[in-house]
């Protein structure tokens, strides 16, 4: 990349808004819709699961698009692309009820929304060139801060609309997220037009990435994409079995939001002082810690707590692989390992939503999937301690 915007803190919130869409609304809000959705269906948990991994089938798909695309169209044009599909695809969720018409829809708000997340990454990568502390910040802020604010959103406001309306108004509610994905999108869309990352020229072979050296680190990060959605699938479902009330819903979703949008600042020296496997490991362990509270300990107080804990630790995944590949290769490669990543995560989260569902009728409690994904994600940690720096000093740039 060449030398970072004029203003890359704005261009960083543009970059966030787009984060903000493309996973805090896109992904994250069915968690909050789905026991009204699944009350006035009648699905079964592992049907509401279904919906879930047809989004991650979506991100998979999108994920391998933005392999092939990466050389041939640059970072912020995907970005871009992304972020507009997307928040169509959220306006298009709303108007049809139907069990196909909500696959096809999940499906093509992961596809799209991956176009944009991915490529989000290696853009806030180039904003600080020369400086780690600020990169590693920037990288932080834009999965932290960005889908942090998207969960404060949704979690502060659909529980209580839902309560007021009824589940039946669960329509509405795609077609609000909607509106106000619209409105984030000048700043994106102009944030994207600052950034101007070459194309890799076609004819030109990159060199291969050190994959088998890599491995620890993209075995760390296939069991977040195993283990992390599960949380954030089935959290209210599980508090309404537990009788919770709307508004404590909506407090333990915007708990969950707050502690996203503070995430950077607690992991940022973490991130810039490690090229290791080291700082995902230690997001693995809080995110399963969070994950088994509530169920360990299911207690209003307690649920706060595993709400904060998880939040502090949860899009700070996405993080940690975007800073280790901006530590230990050069600026060229951090496209295609990025989204080599993106690749990796999106087929493991495949299994995750259905597979809860599954375990959740099983033994007919859905906090048997929360202890379950939370031991996942502690064998994703030991596996990720294994990763070591790629010691290339001549190539990393700090």
């Amino acid at each position: 990349m060449s030398a970072g915007p004029a203003r890359p803190w704005l261009v960083l919130a543009g970059l966030g808004l787009g984060v903000c869409v493309t996973h805090g609304f896109a992904r994250l809000a069915y968690g909050l819709l789905l026991p009204a959705m699944k009350s006035e269906m009648g699905w079964t948990y592992a049907q509401a699961g279904w919906l879930n991994t047809a989004n991650a089938l979506g991100y998979l798909a999108g994920a391998v698009l933005t392999m092939l695309l990466i050389r041939r169209f640059s970072p912020a044009r995907l970005f871009a692309i992304g972020t507009v599909t997307t928040t169509l695809a959220l306006l298009a969720t709303g108007l049809d009820a139907a069990l196909g018409w909500q696959t096809f829809w999940r499906f093509a708000v992961g596809l799209l929304g991956a176009l944009s997340f991915s490529t989000a990454g290696t853009l806030a990568a180039g904003l600080f060139q020369g400086d780690a502390r600020r990169n590693a910040l920037a990288i932080a802020i834009l999965f932290g801060t960005g889908g942090g604010v998207g969960v404060v959103l949704t979690g502060g406001s659909l529980p209580l609309m839902l309560n007021a309306w009824g589940p039946a108004s669960w329509p509405v509610a795609w077609m609000v997220i909607g509106a106000v994905s619209l409105c984030g999108l000048p700043l994106s869309l102009w944030a994207a037009s600052q950034l101007h990352a070459p194309v890799q020229s076609v004819q030109t072979r990159p060199s291969p990435l050190p994959v088998r050296r890599m491995l620890p680190e993209m075995a760390g990060y296939a069991s977040f994409g195993l283990g992390y959605f599960v949380y954030l699938t089935f959290l209210s479902a599980w508090m309404t079995e537990q009788r919770a009330s709307a508004g404590f819903i909506a407090l333990v979703w915007v708990v969950l939001g707050a502690s996203l949008c503070l995430s950077p600042f607690v992991w940022r020296r973490v991130l810039a002082r490690h090229a290791s496997g080291l700082p995902l490991a230690l997001i693995l362990t809080c995110i399963a810690i969070g994950s088994a509270l509530p169920v360990v300990l299911p207690k209003g107080p307690v649920l706060l707590v595993s709400a904060a804990v998880f939040g502090l630790s949860v899009f700070m995944g996405p993080g940690a692989v975007t800073s280790f590949a901006r530590q230990n290769l050069p600026p060229q490669a951090w496209g295609r390992a990025i989204s080599l990543f993106t690749l990796v995560f999106a087929v493991a989260q495949i299994a995750g939503p259905y597979g809860a569902g599954l375990v959740g009728d099983l033994f007919g409690n859905i906090g048997v999937s929360l202890l379950v994904a939370a031991g996942l994600l502690l064998v994703g940690a030991a596996l990720a301690l294994l990763q070591r720096p790629l010691q290339q000093p001549a190539q990393r740039t700090v």
